[in-house]
């Protein structure tokens, strides 16, 4: 039985929505009244995740599950389409941070880095700042892997991507801090070279992202026709299964067809056999809906697949 879970992730997406502008707006104000290249490259970060919170809410509102007169296999690869959008918001985190972190890199070559204004203080509002991301990552993947939305488990992805970034980000500054104190202004190169390691962090997130995300758009096999055989093979009256395919999501919602040889002499007792096979299915896989075709019992084939 189809389930529609958008009520559940519009109302996580609007509580991260709200999180991730007040983290955008406190990083964006530490990183004006700073100077931190850091600090400005983690708000503009942020300010993607805000980004992708809007785009999910607009494809959680367009991804139905249920089949209508045009999308007679429903719209859930809206989800899919929004993830992939919230890769490339990725993508152009990691430009921004690379453009930023070489200019300053090489206006510091030149002209050396100017020290940062930075206390403790800024420094304990970044880490007020890491524990909301931090709560908004688990909170939106526990969420998303309950009700089984691509969107919430991609978004997460992406904001865990900024709690590694403020994480550097926090152990650059600290330096920096540090060096300022204790009379090491070398230190001051830190909140430049930590924003390098941060871009792979980021990629990391969005290449995560397409590989789970793309194979449901090209309509990848979903199950293994092995793994159906086996299981239809158990139900009493088959005979054997062959040109078994699948795609979609598991857990979700998947398509499964096959060629079906049963024991049976008249189309009723053929019927109550198929579904018990698509019962057996349903209860292993979940939501599913199947198309079997039935071959007479003296039919024979090898191909399992297609």
């Amino acid at each position: 039985m189809l389930t529609d879970n958008r009520a559940t992730v519009r109302r996580v997406l609007l509580l991260t929505l709200g999180l991730n502008i007040l983290v955008f707006a406190i990083k964006l104000a530490l990183g004006l009244a700073t100077g931190s290249l850091s600090i400005l490259a983690d708000a503009l970060h942020s300010i993607t995740d805000s980004a992708s919170n809007v785009l999910g809410l607009v494809a959680s509102r367009l991804a139905s599950p249920y089949p209508d007169r045009e999308h007679p296999y429903g719209r859930q690869k809206f989800e899919a389409l929004a993830a992939l959008a919230i890769a490339a918001f990725l993508g152009i985190a990691c430009f921004e941070i690379l453009q930023s972190a070489g200019n300053r890199l090489l206006e510091g070559w030149h002209q050396g880095i100017a020290p940062l204004k930075i206390s403790s203080v800024e420094l304990w509002i970044l880490l007020i700042v890491l524990g909301i991301n931090i709560f908004v990552t688990f909170y939106e993947r526990r969420q998303g892997l309950r009700v089984g939305s691509s969107i919430l488990i991609a978004d997460a992805q992406h904001t865990m991507s900024d709690v590694w970034v403020t994480i550097a980000v926090l152990a650059g500054l600290i330096g920096a801090w540090a060096g300022e104190q204790i009379g090491w202004p070398q230190l001051r190169w830190l909140d430049v070279i930590l924003a390098l390691p941060v871009v792979l962090l980021v990629f990391q997130s969005g290449w995560a992202v397409l590989q789970e995300n793309v194979p449901w758009l090209i309509d990848h096999m979903a199950i293994a026709p092995e793994t159906i055989q086996e299981i239809t093979l158990k139900v009493p009256g088959v005979i054997s299964c062959h040109r078994i395919a699948s795609r979609g999501l598991v857990g979700r919602q998947v398509f499964i067809e096959m060629h079906l040889i049963v024991d049976a002499q008249d189309v009723s007792t053929a019927h109550q056999i198929t579904e018990q096979v698509e019962q057996q299915l349903e209860v292993k896989f979940g939501p599913a809906r199947i198309l079997i075709h039935i071959e007479p019992p003296n039919y024979s084939s090898d191909q399992l697949t297609y």
